[in-house]
């Protein structure tokens, strides 16, 4: 792969992700009815995003390319396990705790796979995240998902 010219492995590799992840999500919503913009069918949204998914991958791939930058270091399972673990507890707290605790889980956890974990940007962020989840997903949306859960008293 290094006859393409890559100047930064990471760019060109996270592009190359996205542009994989919004081909499989397009793929994958190809057979649903797709709609029009007043009247949005179940393919719609996918697709849409999964467009702007790729658009962003071809963008930050072509980066990867023409900017240079420090090759990639060693792969770190511990990141690849708390991320997971993060996704893991969003998914069981959510409807047991609500929203808010399930998204600030979500983010210090994943925060904590990180090199320069520091608590104090972490809280800040995971609070943030948490509001902004709350209001957007639940009451901008209207999705049927819990502020607080059972184990809050909700």
């Amino acid at each position: 792969m290094s006859g393409l010219g890559i100047r930064n492995q990471k760019d060109f590799y996270s592009g190359l992700l996205f542009i994989l992840f919004g081909a499989a999500f397009m793929w994958i919503a190809q057979d649903y009815t797709f709609g029009t913009a007043r009247r949005m069918g179940p393919a719609f949204f996918p697709i849409i995003l999964s467009g702007i998914l790729i658009a962003i991958g071809i963008a930050i791939a072509v980066r990867g390319v023409a900017v240079a930058d420090e090759p990639m270091r060693g792969f770190t399972l511990k990141g690849l396990v708390l991320v997971i673990i993060g996704t893991l507890l969003f998914g069981f707290l959510v409807r047991s705790a609500g929203v808010p605790i399930a998204t600030a889980t979500l983010v210090a956890v994943a925060a904590y796979a990180s090199r320069r974990f520091n608590w104090k940007p972490t809280l800040v962020l995971a609070i943030g995240m948490a509001i902004f989840c709350t209001v957007v997903f639940i009451y901008a949306l209207g999705l049927p998902m819990p502020v607080r859960g059972p184990w809050l008293g909700g």
